[in-house]
């Protein structure tokens, strides 16, 4: 039987941007994950992240506080509210924007221990 990975919050990884940050509690990179990926975003009000794809896995959002517009490849938007939840197939382009007057705080979640994400210019 394989032991249980208990990681400490100061062994996590945060990426920092202007738009807000991604945290990683689970993944390859990290040693805690062989199968996905784990993490949470902090979207600043205002901002949203860039246009992404990811070629070699699918994606789950569950929105867990503030209102984001979020945004696939054929255009077409949603308003999400905490506990909705974005079921992303892979190679889909998407990315979110937050709408309300709150930070959105989105629990992510990927088929890949090893996720890949593809930047897409802007328009």
């Amino acid at each position: 039987m394989n032991p249980i990975i208990i990681t400490p919050a100061q062994q996590t990884e945060t990426n920092s941007f202007e738009w807000g940050e991604l945290t990683w509690f689970a993944s390859h990179a990290l040693g805690n994950q062989a199968e996905l990926t784990v993490g949470r975003c902090r979207l600043k009000a205002g901002h949203e992240n860039p246009r992404h794809s990811h070629p070699n896995c699918s994606e789950v959002l569950v929105l867990a506080q503030g209102t984001i517009e979020h945004t696939a490849a054929d255009g077409k938007t949603v308003i999400m509210h905490p506990g909705d939840v974005a079921s992303i197939p892979a190679n889909v382009v998407h990315h979110a924007r937050n709408v309300g007057v709150e930070e959105a705080i989105i629990w992510i979640s990927f088929s890949s221990a090893k996720r890949e994400t593809v930047m897409q210019q802007a328009d």
